[in-house]
């Protein structure tokens, strides 16, 4: 029995090893091509999700504290209460203070409104940085006066403006109050939105403009230590807001906003692109699946008097199962190996020359983002190998109903 399982496991590998059947290799290229698709549908939507979450944050923060709209002032002030009590959030990670103001930009030919905002945090400062396609960030910390801003191609493009060039900056309150400023540095992040309208300057522009002290601000932008809790996070912070207010620690009702509702709409596009995913996956789990079992089913009609013949020399059907399934993971490991070497390889490309381009205009980005997750690549590849495992059982069982006399009677 022990010889006739070792005839028939050498026999039915090395024949295979050989020269594969048309139908091997279509069940190999189906599985190389099944994984492939996979994980790129994976890497293109962490690294989506990675992209746009990052433009998001980039315009607002993970968190944004406010003043409540029940209130009549809406100045922020970080009174020695109000930090201690930011500072032993143990949620928080850093906070800073923005103004943002209304304005209005004026050239010799044509207007726009904006909303001016202070460049301060780190945060806003590399997100700037890394979309910056003109000029330079200008750094406030030597003269925090500095008439220097940023602004979008959008918003430069619609004033006619260019690198180094001139504007007019009105903001009207109780009197009108004018700067002209220079713009030092072009950006585009294609979020149109935002860049519509969002100018970065220096924080003594905007005193200027407000009359507003250094320890005073229209927003607290606020960064927490795990982006995943996001929303337990903003929900422990208000309370603790709303308990410091009912103590009479502080004196106005703050409303925090995080940026899952900020950015509400990219991240709703986002929970679709999941959905797609999932659909992908499945079909392309079901495609490899099928093409295996047919590989396995031509393998096993192939090999049909063969199977005959090593069951009448004592072989159990149980065990020449197994060969023809370790036979059939074998195709599929192959298969694996190659559609894992193909598509990493072509990842890291894009990853690092932005081969492959999209429309800005509908997508956000002007290229295919992909991240390279290993852990998540692991899992999908062990999910493939357990669930080809369990398709493989099932088909295999046709070799208990191969007959030793029926093939020797044919021979």
């Amino acid at each position: 029995m022990n010889y006739a399982l070792y005839l028939g496991h050498r026999l039915a590998l090395g024949s295979q090893g050989r020269k594969s059947s048309p139908g091997v290799k279509v069940a190999t290229a189906a599985i190389a091509l099944s994984v492939a698709v996979m994980i790129a549908s994976i890497s293109i939507v962490l690294g989506f999700k990675r992209e746009i979450t990052d433009k998001v944050l980039g315009f607002t923060s993970h968190i944004v504290m406010a003043v409540s709209p029940n209130e009549t002032d809406n100045i922020i002030t970080l009174t020695p209460t109000l930090k201690r009590l930011l500072e032993s959030q143990d949620c928080i990670k850093d906070y800073s203070l923005q103004i943002s103001i209304p304005t209005i930009l004026k050239t010799s030919n044509d207007f726009k409104g904006v909303f001016l905002k202070t460049l301060e945090d780190k945060q806003t400062r590399e997100f700037l940085s890394a979309n910056l396609i003109s000029g330079s960030i200008p750094d406030y910390s030597i003269d925090s006066t500095r008439l220097d801003v940023v602004m979008s191609r959008m918003a430069a493009s619609q004033l006619g403006l260019t690198q180094d060039d001139k504007v007019d900056c009105y903001f009207i309150n109780d009197e009108v109050k004018v700067r002209r400023l220079r713009l030092a540095g072009i950006y585009d992040s294609h979020f149109d939105a935002y860049d519509d309208l969002m100018v970065y300057g220096s924080r003594g522009l905007s005193e200027a403009f407000t009359g507003l002290k250094p320890n005073q601000a229209s927003s607290i932008l606020i960064t927490t230590k795990d982006f995943d809790s996001l929303d337990e996070e903003t929900s422990e912070l208000q309370s603790a807001l709303n308990s410091a207010v009912a103590d009479g620690l502080i004196y106005k009702q703050y409303h925090l906003e995080n940026a899952h509702v900020q950015g509400a709409s990219y991240f709703h596009w986002l929970s679709m692109l999941d959905t797609n995913v999932i659909v992908v996956l499945t079909l392309m789990m079901i495609v490899g699946c099928v093409t295996l079992v047919s590989g396995m089913l031509t393998i096993i009609l192939d090999k049909k008097r063969f199977i005959g013949l090593i069951k009448a020399l004592g072989a159990p059907s149980s065990k020449v199962r197994q060969v023809f399934i370790y036979l059939a993971m074998r195709v599929a490991l192959v298969g694996m190996a190659v559609g894992n070497a193909l598509i990493i390889s072509l990842l890291l490309v894009q990853d690092s020359f932005h081969i492959f381009k999209l429309d800005a205009s509908s997508y956000y980005i002007d290229f295919v983002p992909v991240e390279l997750n290993w852990s998540a690549f692991a899992l999908l590849n062990a999910g493939v190998i357990i669930v080809v495992y369990l398709t493989l059982i099932f088909p295999s069982r046709i070799i208990s109903n191969i007959s030793p006399s029926e093939t020797m009677r044919g021979e």
